[in-house]
């Protein structure tokens, strides 16, 4: 089965979301999950630890597909205990190729 891939519909507008996840978030897999649901979804960009605590998650891709990765944010994965999303939108860059776990 072919992945979904936005990028190739060329009247498909991309926005790239900034989003800070603030709880439980560290050593629960959370990164994990968080690029196993943007993989899934086509989506482009990133997601590290911070020092502070948070995971930090940088995505691009259509609006629904963003407000659906935010929605999965604020679940997150079952050993983790989400406390708040911090988000915003800008217009998307262009510049990842996949979705990636930083270190």
């Amino acid at each position: 089965m072919k992945r979904f891939d936005w990028r190739e519909e060329t009247d498909v507008k991309s926005e790239r979301l900034e989003a800070t996840v603030h709880g439980v978030v560290q050593g629960v897999g959370f990164r994990a999950f968080v690029r196993r649901t943007a993989s899934d979804a086509g989506l482009g960009g990133f997601v590290r630890n911070r020092p502070d605590g948070t995971v930090e998650v940088v995505a691009e891709g259509p609006p629904e597909t963003l407000d659906a990765l935010v929605a999965a944010l604020e679940r997150g994965p079952a050993a983790g205990r989400v406390e708040r999303v911090e988000s915003r939108r800008l217009d998307a860059s262009g510049g990842f190729e996949g979705f990636s776990i930083r270190y």
